[in-house]
């Protein structure tokens, strides 16, 4: 998405957005509001500037609204027209969720307050089929209104606005309304295994051990030693499981209330022979509480509204207690390199294989959720060897430079070493930093009498080690006020520590490809890996009562019909239908080809010869004509070669250049081209922020070895991206056009899409990047425009939805990025939308009501803001792609039930058996695989509405 300045809004302030006639889509999508440039074949980091846009247009001010028209800041269509007329709304018909529309949750969620208006007869259930009518009429009575505190009842009169619910218990998801029924009937088999719900009694106890630790596997030594000492004299024969914090859980109660206990553990046996190091701590235990398993078999029987998140916690816990001591335990995965082969990312990193582990509530019951993981890990490597890896240099033989060393320090701040030079005794320490000075130069104090002695001298005399590599710096161990000196050279890194920092772009495809298995496969490794982990054999579960199933779970689910393509009536095919998810642009021209009349080329591609990027140029604006574009088949000057480190320079000569060229004749460039190397690092970004924020020009990336190809489906395929930028339209729904797409089609509906991406870790001052697109068309909802903003660093709520500011003169004023989107739309189509679909991307489970409290509300405080009463239906709807539910063909021999590669069906939609018991989810194979798909979550998204 482009970086478009939010700017404050009131009756007649500027907004950006496209206009309503075609004509012109291009300069107006240019000039305000563009997708970004997201394709395969380019990288896509953010642009890292979020400053203004120079050389744009004045914005143009709203015209008034219309004599006798409505209020508000959009004008009222004078005469003819769709729908409503003005900003005047209806308020909302009905306090319950709509489940064809998604209506809010609730008074309070919605925003409308306790004086809203009662529900009408002809509100939009009174319009719907009798039998969905029945399915979403809920017999239970709507939750009960929070109170909101002084202060936020008196902002709430103040502004006009409904205040935020005070809690979650405020708000409830919608039920179920009934399972679909479109489709073909098919069975696939999911990766949930059946988990036996135990019918024991079970006990939650408090944990305190003196001295804290913070360490959860210091923890787990601790009571792992208090168990084995007194599991039959105190705690009445029982195994308890333990989540390496305060909290321990038993099937059955203790023979105590509290009881205090000493346990002592020594150190590890580093080989010395000396005597091994004692701790003494003090464990505490009381009972806290029973966990009521009661409530969670009504909530998975359909009967109780609430999951019971601790009897689902105390069952997690206690199928993670034996692969916690087997393997390295990491969120909620565990690895080992004995689960699988390891594999070189290069860097110094190599790849280990795992699993994944949840108990899930599902329609069938508990579930076991296993699917297979792999993550990057740090090579147990001589750090000698770490470095040379890192720096992709030999360093045996000669001294570091400062960038070498700052480079060795990041990377191995907080790892952990052992020293190797003294025979059998492997004691370990923790990097802190890196000496500036080479080991040779290196002296310390050895007596209060200031005696100083080499690192070099000390090594020779205490362990007969002559230190070989002298002019390499020395490891940092211990604390920064009294440090000490470990020679690289004597120093390995401890097996076992996962890399948590970002990987570089060639360590994420090796992992990608190590990943990379057929669906087939996939399910074999996940069906062997369960029958590896023999949960029957568990001593935990069996303590517990929890018998897990071995097969995975067979599940209904149905394939949609692929929806009908409309294309340009002046080619030979006029509409299309994919099959398996794919179809091409052979016969087919876009339906609203976008203008392009003067463009040029930048090419960074050292590799790449003038004459090729000429011919790739030529090749490309042929596409984009025969596709049905009003191309320039000769740019403005000829493709400039230009080094990579001097993009902004040469993009701001050659942009000057052309414009000396294009100024005279009031014409502005429309198009850059920019051809850049296969491996990029941060050209990409660089060259966007340039041109969407410093020149204001459409660009277009081409890796290279697209250009060598010369292939006509990429020419196609970037001709269609080309032409969405400049404000053409590819291809539209056949349904959209007669009106026949349910719950959009039939009034005024506006689509948004939300997201947020974060920094990636280490990078700890940057802010997180908001992203909202919507569309701008409307029945089509194929022209979508997008604005972001810059917010605090990992916040996931988008902040910017809707914001007041106080103005001295005016008072408070709203603005935000929903307001400025539904004014756009509503000016760009001379419609109001009387319906919201608001797909929210990047929200896990526990951020749910988070998520949905505040940024519902501000939904709806931006549709009040710009007329009184004015409500649409909002239906909120979270779409996850990082879940682990794997979906696979029931029958892997029969070809009509997959693609090519052994996926399931695009179009492919789950609602029943493994989706929740009672909520409002499903999950959907929205697309086709074009090769073997590495992670099948792209795939199958799980949307909860």
């Amino acid at each position: 998405l482009h970086s478009v300045p939010t700017s404050t809004t009131t009756s007649g302030s500027p907004l950006y957005f496209p206009p309503p006639s075609h004509q012109s889509n291009h300069d107006h999508n240019r000039k305000q509001s563009r997708p970004i440039d997201r394709s395969s074949s380019e990288a896509s980091p953010r642009p890292a500037g979020m400053g203004s846009r120079r050389g744009r247009p004045q914005q143009q001010q709203y015209p008034p609204p219309a004599r006798g028209g409505g209020r508000g800041p959009i004008p009222q269509q004078q005469g003819g027209g769709r729908g409503t007329q003005g900003f005047t709304a209806a308020p909302p018909q009905h306090p319950r969720h709509d489940a064809a529309a998604g209506r809010g949750r609730g008074r309070a969620a919605r925003g409308d307050g306790p004086s809203s208006p009662a529900p009408a007869a002809a509100g939009p259930l009174g319009r719907l089929p009798p039998e969905l009518r029945q399915a979403m009429e809920d017999p239970s009575p709507p939750p009960a209104q929070p109170v909101p505190v002084p202060a936020q009842a008196e902002a709430a009169a103040a502004t006009g606005q409904a205040a935020i619910p005070a809690s979650s218990k405020a708000i409830r998801f919608p039920l179920r309304p009934g399972k679909g029924s479109a489709g073909t009937r098919c069975l696939v088999k999911a990766n949930h295994f059946i988990a036996q719900l135990p019918d024991k009694d079970l006990h939650h106890y408090h944990v305190s051990i003196t001295p804290e630790v913070t360490s959860r596997v210091v923890n787990r030594a601790v009571i792992h030693e208090l168990v084995n000492l007194h599991r039959a004299a105190y705690l009445g024969g029982r195994l308890p499981a333990y989540d390496g914090r305060k909290s321990l859980y038993t099937a059955g109660p203790l023979p105590f209330a509290s009881k205090e206990f000493q346990i002592t553990l020594l150190d590890d046996d580093d080989g010395s022979g000396a005597q091994r190091r004692q701790r003494n701590f003090k464990v505490v235990i009381k009972f806290a509480a029973r966990a009521d398993l009661h409530r969670l078999g009504m909530f998975l029987a359909g009967r109780h509204a609430e999951a019971p998140q601790e009897a689902l916690q105390v069952l997690d816990i206690v199928l993670r207690e034996l692969p916690s001591a087997r393997y390295a335990p990491f969120g909620r995965s565990f690895f080992s390199p004995d689960l699988g082969r390891r594999q070189p990312l290069g860097d110094g990193l190599e790849s280990w294989r795992g699993f994944y582990q949840s108990i899930r509530p599902t329609q069938m019951g508990l579930s076991l959720n296993i699917d297979m993981s792999a993550t990057a890990f740090i090579e147990p490597l001589p750090v000698i060897d770490y470095a040379a890896q890192l720096l992709r240099s030999d360093i045996h033989s000669r001294p570091l430079s400062d960038a070498e060393r700052v480079k060795i320090k990041k990377a191995l701040r907080g790892v952990k070493v052992e020293v190797t030079h003294r025979g059998n005794m492997r004691r370990k320490y923790r990097i802190s930093g890196l000496t500036t000075q080479a080991t040779r130069e290196l002296t310390f104090p050895v007596d209060e009498g200031g005696t100083v002695k080499s690192v070099v001298q000390y090594f020779q005399e205490t362990y007969g080690f002559a230190i070989q590599h002298t002019y390499l710096p020395c490891l940092q161990v211990g604390n920064q006020q009294r440090p000490n000196y470990l020679p690289m050279e004597v120093c390995k890194i401890v097996e076992g520590q996962r890399y948590s920092k970002r990987l570089n772009q060639n360590q994420i495809r090796a992992l990608l490809d190590e990943t990379c298995q057929y669906p087939r496969d996939r399910e074999r490794d996940i069906t062997q890996m369960v029958k590896h982990n023999a949960y029957q054999e568990d001593p935990y579960a069996k303590e517990f009562g929890i018998k897990i199933s071995d097969r995975l779970a067979s599940v209904d689910a149905r394939i949609l019909p692929a929806p009908r393509l409309k294309y340009n009536e002046t080619g030979r095919e006029k509409d299309c239908l994919p099959r398996v998810g794919q179809w091409n642009m052979m016969n087919k021209k876009m339906v609203n080809g976008g203008k392009v009349r003067s463009w040029m080329c930048v090419n960074f591609a050292r590799n790449v010869p003038d004459k090729l990027a000429r011919d790739f140029c030529h090749q490309l604006a042929q596409m984009c004509q025969d596709s049905g574009m009003d191309f320039a088949l000769e740019p403005v000057l000829p493709p400039m070669s230009a080094r990579p480190d001097q993009v902004e320079r040469a993009l701001k000569a050659r942009y000057h250049e052309a414009m000396n060229i294009l100024g005279p004749q009031r014409r502005e460039l429309d198009l850059l081209i920019g051809i850049l190397p296969d491996n990029n690092g941060s050209l990409y970004g660089d060259l966007k922020r340039v041109c969407e924020i410093d020149l204001g020009i459409v660009s277009q990336c081409c890796c290279t070895k697209q250009v060598f190809k010369l292939n006509k489906q990429i020419y196609a395929n970037i001709a269609l991206k080309i032409n969405v930028k400049v404000g053409g339209r590819n291809t539209v729904l056949v349904d959209a056009l007669s009106r026949r797409i349910p719950l959009v089609t039939d009034r005024p509906t506006i689509i948004f899409g939300a997201d947020v991406t974060h920094p990636h870790p280490g990078e700890d001052s940057s802010p997180s990047i908001a992203a909202v697109v919507a569309s701008q068309d409307w029945p089509e909802v194929t022209r979508y425009a997008g604005l972001v903003s810059a917010q605090a660093h990992r916040q996931e709520l988008i902040e910017d939805l809707y914001k007041v500011r106080q103005d001295p003169q005016k008072g408070p004023v709203s603005s935000g990025m929903i307001r400025e989107l539904l004014i756009s739309f509503k000016k760009s189509t001379g419609e109001k939308p009387q319906r919201i679909i608001f797909y929210r991307d990047g929200v896990s489970e526990g951020q749910f009501y988070q998520v949905l409290l505040f940024e519902l509300n501000a939904i709806r405080k931006a549709c009040a803001s710009l007329e009184a009463n004015y409500q649409p239906q909002v239906t909120f709807i979270v779409v996850q792609k990082r879940h682990h539910t794997r979906l696979f063909a029931h029958n892997h021999n029969d070809k009509n039930s997959m693609d090519r590669s052994g996926n399931i069906l695009p179009g492919t939609v789950v609602d029943t058996k493994i989706c929740h018991p009672t909520e409002f989810d499903f999950y959907l194979c929205s697309h086709a695989g074009i090769k073997v798909i590495t992670r099948q979550n792209l795939l199958a998204s799980h949307l909860v509405i």
